[in-house]
């Protein structure tokens, strides 16, 4: 369980070993150990933050499904444990998701395999960023590397 503290400027919303959170207004900034809590902890505030954002319960789940995919490509290819930051914020556009990792050298490639290739063992991630946000990127960063994904707000619900 994380503690929760009453916040000054600057100050985490919940904090304990391996998991940071600073909420921003819109948003948020999770500096954490890539530990399986604490990644189902991540999918439930990115789905808080986009819907508080305006965001859609389907671009919300979609938001949490991307960074779930993301944080668990860094759990493969880094290993449990590893440090990582997640940001997820509003925009007119829509919800931008970052994932930034410690090994600038691991950049996702996309696959020839086909998202429904049942002897493909890896690779459906890559799939699902690109039918959720296309145009996702990837940058070196002094520290590793970042992922961006930006997922469209999309028509509005008809009443």
């Amino acid at each position: 369980m994380h503690e929760v503290r009453t916040r000054r400027r600057h100050e985490p919303e919940a904090v304990s070993c391996g998991f940071f959170l600073l909420p921003r207004p819109d948003g948020f900034v999770l500096h954490m150990s890539a530990s399986p809590e604490h990644v189902s902890e991540m999918r439930a505030l990115v789905f808080k933050a986009a819907t508080s954002s305006g965001a859609s319960e389907d671009v919300a789940d979609s938001a949490r499904l991307v960074a779930g995919e993301l944080v668990a490509n860094v759990v493969r290819l880094c290993g449990p444990w590893a440090p990582v930051v997640v940001l997820v914020a509003g925009t007119d556009e829509g919800v931008v998701v970052e994932v930034h990792d410690p090994v600038p050298s691991t950049v996702p490639g996309r696959k020839p395999e086909s998202p429904d290739n049942t002897h493909a063992e890896t690779g459906r991630g890559l799939w699902i960023l690109d039918a959720l946000a296309p145009g996702w990127s990837v940058a070196p960063t002094p520290v590793g590397k970042r992922i961006t994904c930006t997922l469209p707000h999309g028509e509005p619900a008809s009443s």
